[in-house]
């Protein structure tokens, strides 16, 4: 199995440091709003990761941090809290925010088929670690204290920055306008944020430094090794998080351990909207509610994402999503056809331990495990699922068995399929399906189209396969 690092800007074969179990941790959402389409690819990539640690064979612990606090509206320790922001807007408490939208992306995500992870920890619940990683840092020489809190040094890292290949000379060459003046230098980052004299927040902790707040980055680095240790396998984020969030972590834990606690760092690319950026004031900032209106089923959503790998930037349009319906809608009729000629044939499958009657399918099975183990391609994996599906020389029973097989990693939830219900079809639909037929071998396609609409008014739909036309009820 090989995967990415960003690290090193390569593929490296992957191996949990812990035995045979994985240690990931992945940087979840900042509940201030709506979960989006920018989000649903990143959890469906870090979902797709999971799902095929798991195909491997081996154990699973994941971790996802909730960020309920910390945050600012920028980067670069300026601004306001996004918590404490969007709650003064929508004059509720902090913790109301928190939980509404901590619920709806949850529920997005059990639309979406994304497996929740073995540990969800919400940064308020964990303010105690935070400020035992940062004495700790202290402790080392790495911080130091200006008027509105507590910064890590940067300089004292020779190497930081090379996640994102900073050119830190650059960077402070560029920095004549600081934000900062108290900065000692311009990447240097907030570990503590000391509340304003006379300003009274609704998330604020006594500390050793003072009444303040976590800095945003603290949170991942204190739950990580609390709930990992100091050998974290995988990193999850956006290609976002690259040249600030997870630059930062790599310093706080160079700072608190002498090292880097993580081995393998894997970002996903990005998601635009109709060629734009994702923004709320362009209009395109998509929700499942905007999915299900349309009368999509989120799991076209996925099957969407699937279709392109996870380092590719996507454009997300309608007509995109709805191409996916089809191709899913497809999908699923295949393997209701499947299932009624296998008479709904229970299939158990467990780490891709199958036993294949058809040495096609067998090509097949190594074909697709060789496919998700070169750095997560599902987009490969989808198109040998279906060059099993349309070979005909493989068994109705293979072909079931395998695309069950390799939906433990694509969670299309291809194993609710059941074999469409006998129907009784009328006598005048059966004349117009015959009638049909007959005009399809005689090539007169445009009768052939005049009697499907016939079809269809009568309630029926009818669909060509190499076996002959189908008829179901619409």
């Amino acid at each position: 199995m090989n995967l990415y690092n960003t690290l090193t800007r390569r593929k490296e074969e992957f191996k949990p440091s812990d035995k045979n179990e994985a240690k990931v941790y992945a940087c979840g959402p900042t509940v201030y709003d709506r979960a989006h389409i920018g989000h649903y690819r990143a959890y469906i990539f870090v979902d797709v990761l999971r799902r095929v640690l798991k195909y491997n064979g081996f154990q699973i612990k994941a971790v996802m941090n909730i960020t309920d606090v910390g945050h600012l509206t920028d980067d670069a320790d300026a601004g306001e809290d996004k918590m404490e922001k969007k709650a003064t807007s929508e004059h509720k408490t902090v913790w109301d925010i928190a939980k509404f939208y901590t619920d709806d992306f949850f529920t997005a995500m059990a639309a979406l088929n994304v497996e929740r992870p073995e540990v969800v920890c919400r940064a308020t619940d964990h303010i105690a670690e935070m400020i035992d990683l940062i004495r700790q840092i202290e402790s080392r020489g790495y911080t130091y204290q200006i008027t509105d809190g507590v910064y890590f040094d940067t300089s004292k890292l020779p190497d930081y920055g090379k996640l994102a290949g900073l050119d830190l000379d650059q960077l402070r060459e560029g920095a004549r306008v600081e934000k900062n003046q108290e900065k000692k230098n311009p990447t240097d980052f907030a570990l503590w944020k000391l509340t304003p004299t006379g300003v009274r927040r609704q998330m604020e902790w006594d500390s050793p430094w003072g009444k303040g707040f976590p800095g945003w980055h603290i949170e991942c680095t204190a739950m990580g090794v609390k709930y990992l240790g100091r050998q974290i396998d995988i990193h999850t984020g956006g290609m976002d998080h690259i040249p600030v969030h997870h630059t930062n972590e790599i310093a706080q834990s160079e700072g608190a351990f002498g090292a880097d606690v993580v081995r393998f760092w894997l970002h996903n690319e990005f998601v635009m909207v109709d060629g734009e950026k994702m923004s709320k004031s362009k209009g395109n900032f998509y929700t499942l509610d905007d999915i299900v209106k349309r009368g999509l089923n989120p799991l076209a959503v996925r099957y969407f994402f699937l279709q392109a790998h996870y380092r590719t930037p996507m454009n997300f349009t309608w007509e995109g999503v709805e191409a996916g319906q089809s191709g899913y809608d497809r999908l699923l009729d295949k393997i209701g056809e499947l299932q009624a000629k296998t008479k709904n044939l229970k299939i158990k499958t467990k780490n891709h331990n199958l036993k294949l009657k058809t040495e096609k399918a067998q090509e097949l099975s190594k074909a697709f495990l060789v496919a998700i183990n070169d750095d997560l391609n599902t987009a490969k994996g989808l198109a040998i699922l279906w060059d099993l599906l349309r070979d005909q020389k493989i068994t109705d029973e293979d072909k079931l068995a395998l695309a069950l097989d390799f939906d433990q990693v694509l969670g299309l939830k291809l194993d609710q399929v059941k074999a469409p219900a006998a129907v009784e079809i009328p006598a005048e639909v059966q004349r117009l399906v015959s009638a049909r037929e007959q005009a399809r071998q005689n090539k007169d396609f445009a009768r052939s189209d005049d009697l499907r609409l016939q079809i269809q008014a009568a309630g029926f739909e009818v669909k060509d396969t190499p076996a002959g036309q189908v008829v179901r009820e619409a």
